[in-house]
């Protein structure tokens, strides 16, 4: 066994078998991992631009070093115990890499940026960009212009000038250690509520545990991968995905596509406006979709079809409304309710959290939590005065800072509880961008610079990355982290410890590469996902600036699905709290207004084949078919994102017809 980071000198001396801490070679594993995870994710995403690699859920490099581990530690372990990794060394290392690759994703690192040097490269007499420059410190982005314009046109020797990015890097890495701080302090407050009160079952944990149970035995091969029928989900999740790349290669040869279009079937009106309308062939989802539960999986597509019947109707009585009827403002709505349930439901918890870190009440035992429930509650406490207080300094006004924060974190809570719940493989399972236009069509313009000026405005849209982007539902690795750690032995605080290490090091190795390619090609050069976000800030900074020639005003329509999508969550919840079979899961209704065009197809078809397999087999045929079904998640990521980002490394430009998005 290798030596443990803070295993006591008894512990050693006695031959005792203790949790598991935190090991150097893990450490050293996962950095080393993540560095040439960073020269894929660099050449795969950045430079050919074809398969968004970080952008799956887990990871597809996590993924790609966990099987790698799996199948090559038993022959390590042939030639010498002492260099075969523990199973949960494995683990360690996978929960780094999922969480240090998603960093250096095009939600994360690349839309941070290029977002945030937009108002000095893209200055124009006509946007007014120079107005707003000064709004903006020096520590927040250089502001050196011909340091931005290389960024954007690149240099000629390609070398990225770092003294210049040395103090905004600095300072943002304070930002984003505040702020997973604080989501991570909430996730050990709700641990015990979710996973021993309501046993809450965790999907996605499934592949990582069955993928390595057994490790430690001299099995050549887990059983997991002895299992014919995880290989049949597997072969039908590689055919699919070959058919598709031999047509990238091949235009004449017939493939299945990557989703089939119902609404296109509508063509005339009233019935057009139930577009879109498409059945999405995704594998991953089919294969984790199986592991949730039957009315959640019923509820997703029943919950969709009646927002998408929601503009029909509208449409036949000739409400004729851009946007309507605003489906994902209805999705924040829900998550909003839902983070409000999600309290109350936990609050006498909450209230032994809060009684053990004011008091130190002994019956209260918080010694096997990640970290004490005085520490977690200092930290959240000190954590978001940090990140508040930064963005204060920057120029924001602080009541518009803890309103945007707020939110943020209500979604990022309520995304948890989605991984914890249901897993959806999915990083954009929320109602991305609402929680910064929630506020900007609320208010309108007026009162925001009326109480905290253009310098807050300014810092306000600035931010707009941690909305569109996915940073924040980055919190579902830090529950199943540490659920992960339970099940497996693992000390809850080295799991703590290995979250924290991961973001640090993902956020630099990630931001770095970027860097690195943005000074060698051009973030210009490299549109599409390479250069991806700097049109959102684009469009945004020009919305600042027009308020300069007037107001905009808040948005009756969207404040008023908002508020419905709310009071919908708060009745589903009500019903299900009064009628215990009620069938429709509250949270289904949030997922469908956020995502719902993408999941409902496959949920449908989960609900077909669950509803099957119960009836034909029982809970006993069920289980038997789980090996399959997360073979099919295996065999996408493995042909769609390891095999096929590994092509795409030097032969994205001629086979790009075949894009992979995982998220």
């Amino acid at each position: 066994m290798a030596v443990e980071i803070g295993a006591t000198t008894s512990e050693q001396e006695n031959g005792e078998q203790p949790l598991i801490g935190l090991t150097w070679r893990a450490i050293l594993l996962s950095i080393i991992f993540c560095l040439i995870s960073a020269l894929w994710i660099s050449q795969s995403e950045v430079v050919t631009r074809f398969c968004q690699i970080t952008e799956a859920v887990p990871a597809v490099p996590a993924v790609a070093f966990l099987v790698g581990l799996v199948l090559l530690n038993p022959l390590v372990r042939r030639v010498s115990r002492w260099l075969a990794l523990d199973r949960r060394e494995v683990l360690m290392v996978y929960v780094f890499l999922a969480v240090a690759t998603s960093m250096a994703g095009c939600g994360i690192a690349r839309f941070f940026i290029n977002t945030i040097p937009v108002p000095f490269y893209y200055a124009t007499p006509e946007n007014n960009f120079e107005s707003i420059q000064d709004f903006i410190p020096e520590w927040f982005v250089p502001h050196d212009s011909e340091i931005i314009r290389l960024l954007y046109e690149a240099s000629e020797q390609g070398n990225v000038p770092w003294a210049e990015w040395l103090v905004p890097l600095a300072a943002w890495g304070v930002f984003f250690l505040a702020l997973w701080l604080v989501m991570m302090s909430m996730m050990v407050v709700f641990r015990r509520q979710w996973s021993e009160k309501e046993k809450l079952t965790y999907p996605l944990l499934y592949l990582p545990i069955e993928v390595t149970e057994g490790l430690n035995t001299r099995a050549l091969v887990t059983d997991f991968f002895k299992s014919p029928v995880m290989w049949t989900g597997f072969a039908i999740a590689a055919l699919y995905n070959i058919t598709n790349i031999i047509n990238a290669y091949n235009p004449g040869f017939t493939s299945l596509g990557k989703y089939y279009d119902i609404g296109a079937l509508f063509t005339e009106r009233p019935w057009s406006a139930i577009q879109p309308l498409q059945i999405h062939y995704r594998p991953e989802m089919l294969g984790f979709g199986y592991l949730v539960s039957t009315e959640v999986a019923l509820s997703i597509w029943v919950f969709y079809f009646l927002l998408r019947f929601e503009a029909v109707a509208a449409a036949a009585g000739g409400l004729d409304v851009a946007g309507f009827p605003f489906v994902q403002e209805q999705g924040l709505g829900a998550y909003l309710a839902m983070a409000g349930f999600l309290l109350w439901i936990a609050r006498h918890h909450i209230a032994d959290v809060l009684r053990k870190a004011f008091t130190g009440t002994p019956e209260i035992d918080d010694s096997d939590e990640p970290m004490s429930y005085r520490m977690a509650v200092v930290v959240f406490v000190v954590g978001l005065a940090v990140v508040l207080g930064w963005v204060h300094y920057a120029g924001m006004a602080l009541w518009l800072a803890a309103l945007y924060f707020g939110l943020l974190l209500a979604v990022a809570l309520v995304y948890a509880r989605i991984r914890a719940e249901v897993g959806i493989p999915l990083i954009w399972m929320f109602p991305y961008f609402q929680h910064y236009k929630a506020i900007k069509y609320t208010f309108g313009s007026e009162p925001l610079l009326e109480h905290g000026g253009w310098r807050s405005l300014t810092i306000f849209t600035s931010l707009v990355f941690l909305s569109r982007g996915y940073y924040p539902s980055l919190i579902g690795y830090q529950t199943e982290g540490f659920r992960l750690a339970r099940e497996t032995n693992i000390r809850q605080k080295s799991m703590s410890w290995l979250l924290v290490i991961a973001l640090v090091v993902g956020l630099y190795v990630g931001v770095g590469l970027h860097l690195r390619d943005y000074y060698e090609f051009g973030s210009g050069g490299l549109n599409a996902m390479g250069g991806w976000g700097y049109n959102i800030a684009m469009s945004e900074f020009e919305a600042l600036t027009s308020y300069q020639k007037g107001h905009a005003s808040p948005d009756p329509w969207r404040i008023g699905a908002t508020a419905g999508g709310f009071v919908i969550t708060g009745a589903l919840m009500i019903l299900r709290m009064i009628f215990l079979r009620f069938p429709l899961h509250p949270l289904a209704f949030g997922m469908a207004g956020s995502y719902g065009s993408l999941i409902w197809g496959s949920f449908f078809l989960v609900w077909i084949i669950k509803t099957i397999v119960f009836k034909l087999g029982g809970m006993s045929a069920y289980r038997r078919l789980i090996p399959g079904f997360l073979g099919l998640a295996l065999g996408h990521y493995f042909t769609a994102g390891i095999a096929w980002g590994l092509i795409g490394m030097g032969l994205g430009e001629t086979v790009r017809t075949y894009y992979v998005y995982f998220g």
